[in-house]
């Protein structure tokens, strides 16, 4: 199972609300990184939910419940969305200021493209802000 982060402006689609509508359409996403990620996910992998702008930190974990197709938001055939589900609300939110002082994290995508909306996290990286947020 691979491990991804979703990046959200909570003014546009708070954790708050993944909770309040149970699942989602990710759909708008118009990067050609972030597509090819879109693309490779697959049912059942998990996603940290990271409010971006404002709050910049992880507050959930959804999964992956509907893989790659059609964005619904574009006629444009070259552009997919996934569905996703939330999991969790982590007991400890971990903030982008935590994510860069941990040495071990230098590496994450987060820090290194923090512009992309859709990124892979190594199961390190997991592990470890798992760690941090205070879960198992």
């Amino acid at each position: 199972m691979a491990h991804w982060l979703l990046k959200s402006e909570p003014t546009a689609y708070s954790w708050d609300q993944m909770l309040a509508d149970k699942k989602t359409v990710w759909s708008g996403i118009r990067n050609y990184a972030a597509r090819l990620h879109l693309r490779a996910m697959k049912k059942g992998d998990e996603c940290f939910f990271y409010h971006s702008n404002k709050g910049l930190e992880i507050v959930g974990i959804v999964k992956i419940i509907k893989e790659a197709y059609q964005d619904p938001t574009t006629t444009d055939e070259a552009w997919v969305a996934v569905d996703i589900a939330p999991v969790k609300t982590l007991k400890k939110p971990v903030s982008l200021d935590q994510i860069k002082a941990e040495k071990s994290l230098a590496e994450m995508a987060l820090i290194r493209i923090s512009r992309l909306s859709t990124q892979p996290v190594t199961d390190n990286e997991w592990k470890t802000i798992m760690k941090m947020a205070g879960e198992k």
